[in-house]
């Protein structure tokens, strides 16, 4: 009986679904912010493996993402158009080399990204 009575005074008005409604709310408020040019999976990972490691060639991150060329060059000009890469073109030898960095703009906005991540995450598992 006292379980049922806490179990009372624990659910919030307007019963189980209300609060569910609400935490939902919450959470769909904070991934509706969510950079949208980051937050694409291949864009995500672009960007992510440039944040560890100050250079990457095109052919480097194509094997590391399991790419296609034409998939990579879409999602890497999306990020060059907001500022958050940078591309360097050269010649090594014949061979066209193309390399990718991450810029200072890029970094804190993947830093916000993760930011906002870890607060749905928390928001989602009611920490």
């Amino acid at each position: 009986m006292n379980q049922m009575k806490l179990k009372a005074k624990s659910t919030p008005p307007g019963g189980p679904a209300s609060a569910a409604r609400k935490a939902a709310s919450r959470k769909d408020a904070s991934a509706a912010e969510l950079d949208p040019v980051i937050h694409e999976r291949m864009r995500l990972g672009i960007i992510s493996a440039l944040a560890v490691r100050e250079t990457l060639t095109f052919t480097e991150l194509k094997r590391l993402l399991e790419a296609t060329d034409g998939n990579l060059s879409v999602h890497a000009r999306k990020l060059e158009d907001a500022n958050y890469v940078v591309c360097a073109k050269s010649f090594a030898g014949r061979v066209p080399r193309t390399e990718y960095r991450i810029t200072s703009t890029g970094q804190r906005a993947l830093e916000r990204y993760l930011d906002q991540m870890e607060q749905i995450i928390r928001q989602t598992r009611g920490d």
